[in-house]
């Protein structure tokens, strides 16, 4: 709350006809984003206070590996998966990992030893998971946090939903209660085609300078 007060007051002191007014608008969001997520991922100083969502997702990895389930847990942030990469190597659970810098030998081994049964859950970003993979060892689909675009999501989840699968895909989406996630989701499903162009630079209409700031508001 005091991260989304402090970014109103200083959008809100500069003018919106600014060419830097947007991107700097977008950094707030993306902070907030990340916030939401983990305080880890925007906090510099002091101590963050313990993560919900963090808190959730172990739980619910609990769940899944007393039922014998396998998951592919993706975030948009690189940052955010290596703060659960941490929490999955204190506790010794097994898992592989997979984002944009990891090299085609790596991609491929990893896939390779999550389909033959190395690994509990199978971290990925989303833009690294989004196409080329085949991993239906994992039943359970985990998005950490929403993506602008849901179709990315989809493709995402996807990577379960293929050929040579044999158990229903359940797929969750863990979304944080009052932040500016549910703000997101909610745009979702009034202007899927807004959300899709803001960030991928597509020729087509954007989001409004007011509608831009509506995300931030309380």
């Amino acid at each position: 709350e005091a991260l989304r007060l402090r970014a109103l007051e200083a959008l809100t002191k500069t003018r919106s006809d600014d060419p830097t007014w947007r991107f700097r608008v977008l950094a707030e969001i993306t902070r907030l984003r990340q916030a939401a997520c983990n305080a880890r991922l925007v906090t510099t100083e002091g101590e963050a206070p313990p993560s919900a969502k963090l808190a959730a997702l172990v739980e619910l990895i609990d769940e899944l590996r007393e039922g014998d389930h396998k998951a592919l847990i993706f975030s948009q942030f690189v940052r955010h998966l290596e703060l659960v990469r941490e929490h999955l190597d204190s506790r010794q659970i097994p898992y592989q990992y997979l984002d944009g810098g990891s090299s085609p030998t790596e991609r491929k081994k990893a896939v390779k030893d999550f389909q033959s049964g190395k690994g509990d859950v199978f971290l990925i970003s989303l833009r690294a998971g989004g196409t080329g993979l085949t991993l239906t060892a994992a039943d359970y689909v985990i998005h950490l946090d929403p993506w602008w675009n849901p179709a990315v999501e989809d493709q995402a989840s996807d990577r379960a939903h293929r050929m040579g699968q044999r158990r229903p895909v359940t797929i969750y989406r863990m979304v944080a209660q009052h932040t500016i996630e549910e703000r997101i989701v909610a745009l979702h499903q009034r202007k899927r085609d807004l959300a899709a162009s803001l960030l991928e630079g597509a020729d087509g209409q954007k989001l409004s300078a007011e509608e831009l700031l509506d995300l931030l508001s309380a």
